[in-house]
């Protein structure tokens, strides 16, 4: 397992965020109790609606977490340079947490960098693995 680490740090972004999709999780659950939505009926689809906003944290995040695994085990597995793995993974990390926070406060000129920061953060995961193959 000693291959592993040079990539303690986009192992740890992994781990960081499994329990940032949790606290996501928690809070949407949270708010639909707060506000006694039933389970399995639809959410109104408005931006001003917290409960909708929250939802789509959550909705966003899982969107993106197979191609971040993906990436970080084709990366790791192709021996990527690990400063630029490890740093475009905490690239994805912090974009995730400015995304989640941004949508929450239903700032999305913010929100909509965020993401893009994230999605470079993703490009750049995969551009580490790929340069081993050329």
């Amino acid at each position: 397992m000693d291959f592993i680490i040079p990539y303690n740090v986009t192992v740890l972004v992994l781990g960081l965020t499994g329990f940032l999709f949790w606290v996501q999780l928690a809070i949407v659950d949270v708010v639909a109790i707060r506000v006694k939505h039933v389970p399995g009926f639809s959410i109104e689809q408005n931006h001003s609606n917290f409960l909708f906003r929250s939802h789509r944290v959550l909705a966003n995040s899982n969107e993106s977490v197979g191609i971040l695994i993906l990436f970080a085990l084709f990366s790791i597995l192709s021996t990527a340079n690990p400063a630029w793995l490890n740093g475009s993974a905490l690239l994805y990390f912090a974009g995730r947490i400015a995304h989640m926070l941004f949508y929450y406060l239903d700032l999305k000129v913010l929100r909509s960098i965020a993401f893009a920061i994230s999605f470079i953060g993703l490009l750049g995961m995969f551009g580490a693995g790929l340069f081993r193959w050329l």
